[in-house]
C-alpha cells in the first residue's frame, strides 16, 4: 500500500509546469536512488535540466508543496511510506561540472562526486582536497552537512555557495553565512545549493597523490565499500569514536531483519538482503539504546532519514528517560 499519489499531484500542477524542460516522474521509487536500495516512493521526482530550468520550476511550484533535495543518495535512509511533495534530484549533466575558478580555486556543481573534486585538484596541483577522495557523496551534500575526514572538513575549503531560494531567485552565501559546526550547517531554510567554490593551496602532485592513495587504501580495507550501505551511521561524540562505543555495546554484526551493523566497520549499517527502511531505522535506534545503556552516551544520527512510516511500522526514536 503506497502512501503517496504522484499522479494526483501532477494533475494538480497542470499547466504550471508547461515551461519546465526537466523530467517529472510521479511515484518515483526511492530504492533506486539510495545506496541502501530501500525505501518508499517519491510523490513527484523532478530532475532539472540546468540551473535556469530549476529556477523556472521553483517559480511555478506553489509554496505549500514541500521540496526534498537529494544528491547521489549515499547517506540517505528513506522510510517505507515514501516522501510527500517533490523530491528534487539534480542531474549530472546540469549540476555535475567541475572547473578551475581562479588560482587554487575550484567551482563544482552540487551533484559532482566529492572524489571528482579531489581528482581535479590533483590534476592542477592544488592541495587540501585529498580528504574528499574517501567521502562517498556529492558536493551539495558535503556543503550541507560539513562533510569531513582525516582532520579536514568542508568548512576549511569552502569559499562560497551559489544557490536558488524557494522562489527561484539566485543567491550567494559565504562560508560565514553557513555557521558551520561539526557535521552541520545553518543554511537558510528552502535554499537549494547549485554550485560551490573552494580554495586550496599550491602543492606537489606526487605528495597529493600519496595522500589520496592513503585515503583510498584506508577506505577499501576498513569500510564495507562493496556493500549496500549509507556510510557512517552516527556522528562521533566529542572525545569518542562512534564505532568503538558501538563495538563495546556488543552491536558489531547486530542484525534486524535484512539490516546489519557491519562486522567490518560497526558504524556502517548495511542491507544484507532485502532490508526495508523500517529494518534499517529500527536497527539504528536499537544501537542507540544499547550504546546509551552501556556508556551513557547518546549517539546522534549522521545518516539523513526522510519520509513517512508505513502504518504499523513506525520506529520510535530512543530518548533517555
Amino acid at each position: 500500500m503506497k502512501q503517496v499519489d504522484g499522479g494526483k499531484l501532477l494533475a494538480r500542477l497542470g499547466d504550471a509546469m508547461r515551461d519546465v524542460r526537466g523530467r517529472i516522474t510521479p511515484d518515483a521509487p526511492m530504492d533506486r536512488v539510495t545506496w541502501f536500495h530501500a525505501g518508499g516512493l517519491a510523490e513527484l521526482m523532478f530532475q532539472p535540466h540546468d540551473v535556469d530550468d530549476l529556477a523556472v520550476f521553483l517559480k511555478a511550484l506553489p509554496e505549500e508543496i514541500p521540496i526534498t533535495v537529494v544528491g547521489v543518495g549515499s547517506n540517505l535512509l528513506v522510510r517505507d511510506g515514501g516522501i510527500s511533495g517533490v523530491v528534487l534530484r539534480l542531474s549530472a549533466k546540469g549540476f555535475g561540472d567541475v572547473e578551475l575558478a581562479g588560482e587554487n580555486r575550484i567551482r563544482a556543481g552540487a551533484i559532482c562526486p566529492d572524489k571528482n573534486l579531489a581528482a581535479m585538484a590533483l590534476d592542477h596541483g592544488i592541495g587540501g582536497f585529498a580528504f574528499y577522495y574517501g567521502i562517498p557523496g556529492s558536493i551539495g551534500g558535503a556543503i550541507r552537512m560539513n562533510a569531513g575526514a582525516n582532520g579536514t572538513e568542508t568548512k576549511d575549503r569552502l569559499v562560497a555557495v551559489e544557490a536558488l531560494d524557494r522562489k527561484g531567485d539566485r543567491v550567494t552565501l559565504s562560508n560565514a553565512d553557513l555557521h558551520y559546526t561539526y557535521r552541520h550547517s545553518a543554511a537558510p531554510v528552502g535554499v537549494i545549493f547549485t554550485h560551490g567554490i573552494f580554495e586550496g593551496y599550491a602543492d606537489d602532485k606526487a605528495k597529493i597523490r600519496t595522500e589520496m592513495d592513503a585515503v583510498r587504501h584506508h577506505r577499501e580495507t576498513v569500510q564495507p565499500v562493496k556493500e549496500k550501505t549509507g556510510g557512517s551511521t552516527f556522528q562521533n561524540p566529542e572525545g569518542h569514536s562512534a564505532w568503538k562505543l558501538i563495538d563495546e555495546a556488543g552491536c558489531r554484526g547486530l542484525q534486524v531483519g535484512g539490516a546489519q551493523m557491519s562486522p567490518l566497520h560497526c558504524n556502517f549499517m548495511i542491507n544484507i538482503g532485502h532490508a526495508t527502511g523500517y529494518d534499517l531505522e529500527n536497527l539504528g535506534e536499537t544501537v542507540r539504546h544499547r550504546v546509551y545503556e552501556k556508556s551513557g552516551i547518546l549517539l546522534e544520527w549522521e545518516i539523513k532519514r526522510l519520509g513517512m512510516f508505513m502504518p504499523g511500522y513506525e520506529v520510535k526514536e530512543f530518548k533517555p528517560e
